[in-house]
Order: C-alpha cells, then sequence, then structure tokens
C-alpha cells in the first residue's frame, strides 16, 4: 500500500511538472493579441513598447486595417524592462513639466543615438556617455536620473519605441535660455517643443 501511495505521489508530481513545463514553453514561444473594437497597430504597437514597423511584418501586413477579435504576433522587444525603465527615469528627470510631445521626443533622441554609428549602442551607454569629462545627460550627473520614473514618462518611453525608425533623427535637444555650449546652436533644428529645442 505505501508503494502505491509513493507512485500515485510520483506520477502527480511529474504530470504537474509537465502541464508547468508545457504551459511556460507556450506561453514564452508566443505572445498575441485579441484586437479589440477600436484599436489600431499604432496603440497595440505603444501598449507594447515595440516598432509599428516590426509589429506589421511580424504579422505579415501593409494594411492597417485590423478586425475586432482578430489576434495579432506580438513579437518580444528588443529593449529590455531594466532599459525601458532607465529611459523612463532620464525622460522623467530631463523633461518634468515639459508637455507630453516634449517626452516622447527625449525618448526618441535616445533611440536615435543608439541606432547612430556616432554613438555607443546600447541604451545603458548612452545614457551614461561621458565625452570631454562631462556626462552627455545632466540628470545622471546630479542623480536626479536616479528618482522613479512617472506614469506619462513610462508610456512616452512606449510611444517612441513605437515610432522607432521615423521621424526627423533627432540627436540632440537643449533649452536655448540654459544652454551654455555655442557648439549645440550650431546643429540643425528639427523641432521645439514646450522649452526644448530637438537638433541633428
Amino acid at each position: 500500500m505505501k508503494k502505491l501511495k509513493k507512485l500515485v505521489i510520483a506520477a502527480g508530481l511529474i504530470l504537474s511538472m509537465s502541464a508547468f513545463t508545457a504551459n511556460h514553453y507556450t506561453e514564452a514561444a508566443t505572445t498575441t493579441h485579441k484586437v479589440q473594437s477600436g484599436e489600431t497597430y499604432w496603440k497595440i504597437a505603444v501598449k507594447y513598447g515595440i516598432p509599428v514597423k516590426t509589429l506589421m511584418k511580424s504579422n505579415n501586413t501593409n494594411s492597417s486595417y485590423l478586425l475586432a477579435g482578430q489576434n495579432l504576433i506580438i513579437p518580444s522587444s528588443t529593449i529590455s524592462a531594466a532599459d525601458k525603465d532607465l529611459m523612463a527615469r532620464l525622460v522623467r528627470a530631463e523633461a518634468v513639466g515639459e508637455p507630453y510631445a516634449g517626452k516622447v521626443a527625449v525618448a526618441t533622441v535616445i533611440l536615435n543615438r543608439v541606432s547612430s554609428p556616432n554613438f555607443p549602442n546600447s541604451i545603458r551607454s548612452v545614457i551614461y556617455q561621458i565625452s570631454n569629462g562631462h556626462y552627455a545627460f545632466t540628470p545622471v550627473q546630479n542623480g536626479q536620473i536616479n528618482q522613479p520614473a512617472d506614469a506619462a514618462s513610462k508610456r512616452a518611453v512606449n510611444e517612441a519605441l513605437a515610432f522607432r525608425g521615423q521621424g526627423s533623427g533627432s540627436l540632440f535637444f537643449y533649452n536655448p535660455k540654459t544652454a551654455v555650449s555655442q557648439w549645440i546652436f550650431s546643429r540643425e533644428v528639427t523641432v521645439t517643443i514646450g522649452n526644448h529645442r530637438f537638433a541633428k
């Protein structure tokens, strides 16, 4: 009888482990999203923090048309949760009090720098870059980057990720009222949002 109980317990454990492994594998292998009424590729891309172009390519479409109830494949993000958080903390520190569009633009500058051959090729390296003995971003120097990100900054990062690969290619931003470097004024201005000028 004891042997039978041990056998039943062992079989139960094996089945439980198999079920867990199968479920874990399925969830890790494929992420899908069921389209709700009113959703667009843009809204879904922002929700998951992935480029719209990548989302459409993963679903083999050039059409922006979606049907409610349709299942979309959500590709894995190439940006880690830690990098998203780091970006959001920098956005909060750099763009506090700025319009939401300005927050998105600051996050876009970080991504554009990662893509540019003239800057480091990772988010962390771009944010912590030291050039001519100074950090590229003031909040890294003064410690403001260590403050938690707010919801608007987190959303701005996801929106910048969704927009990635589009736009005017801004690599810099500055406040013309407080900027001390004359060099920055020589850069081509792409857009002005709030107190910040964005340039390339």
